[in-house]
C-alpha cells in the first residue's frame, strides 16, 4: 500500500513513518498541512492518506473535502487526539474512509487500518458505537419510508461496498465514473446514509445485499 502523512509534528511523522514501514507499507511522501496533502494527492495518487485534523494553512477537514471530491479514489483516514462526535461525523461527511484515534496501541492501530482492504472503515473502537447508533437510525428511517433502489443501484452499492473504488466500478459495470458518483449521490440520499464509509458498514450490515 502506498501512504501519504500529513501532520503538523515532524517527530510524530516521523515515527509514523517507520511504524507503518516495518508493517510493510511504502510511505512515498509526507506534509505537514492540507494544501500540501492536496498536492501529495494529486501528483503521488496514494492508496492512502493518512491525516490529522487540526494544522495550519489549512486543516485536515478541508482537505479531505477536496481531495475526496476531486480523487475519490484515493481513501483517507484520519488520525487525531479528537475524540469529538462533532469532528468524528465531520470527517466522514467530508469523504474520510476511517477515524482512528492516536492513543491506539501499533497492533490495534495496524488491524484496523487493514480492514480497509476488506472494505471494514477502520474506526476506533471507543467510536464505533455511535457510528452505529447513527447506521441503525438510518436503517430505520429506510424502512420507515420504503426506499427502494433500482438494480442498478443495487449492483452499485454492493461494489462499493466491498471496498471497491468508483473507477473499478465503472470499469466492472461498464460505465463513466462520474456516472458512478451521480447514481452514488442517489444511492445515499434514499437511504439517508451521508458518504461512502456509511454506505460501505450499511452493506456490511446488510449481509453483503
Amino acid at each position: 500500500m502506498r501512504v501519504v502523512l500529513i501532520d503538523d509534528h515532524p517527530m510524530f511523522l516521523d515515527g509514523l513513518s517507520s511504524l507503518l514501514t516495518a508493517h510493510g507499507m511504502q510511505v512515498v511522501g509526507m506534509g505537514s498541512n492540507g494544501l500540501e496533502a492536496q498536492h501529495l494527492a494529486q501528483t503521488l495518487r496514494p492508496d492512502l492518506i493518512v491525516m490529522d485534523l487540526h494544522m495550519p494553512v489549512c486543516d485536515g477537514l478541508e482537505a479531505t473535502r477536496r481531495i475526496t471530491a476531486e480523487w475519490p479514489e484515493v481513501r483517507i483516514v484520519i488520525l487525531t487526539v479528537s475524540a469529538d462526535e462533532e469532528q468524528l461525523f465531520a470527517a466522514l461527511q467530508a469523504g474520510a474512509s476511517g477515524y482512528l484515534l492516536k492513543n491506539l496501541h501499533a497492533d490495534d492501530f495496524f488491524r484496523l487500518l487493514d480492514g480497509l482492504d476488506q472494505g471494514a472503515p477502520p474506526i476506533s473502537p471507543e467510536l464505533a458505537q455511535k457510528i452505529d447508533q447513527a447506521l441503525v437510525h438510518s436503517i430505520a428511517n429506510n424502512t420507515k419510508e420504503g426506499a427502494i433502489l433500482t438494480p442498478l443501484q443495487r449492483q452499485i452499492l454492493h461494489l462499493v461496498g466491498h471496498g471497491l473504488t468508483y473507477r473499478e466500478v465503472a470499469a466492472h459495470i461498464h460505465m463513466s465514473e462520474s456516472s458512478i458518483k451521480y447514481h452514488m449521490k442517489q444511492i445515499l440520499t434514499k437511504l439517508h446514509l451521508t458518504n461512502r464509509t456509511h454506505a460501505i458498514a450499511y452493506v456490511r450490515r446488510q449481509g453483503g445485499l
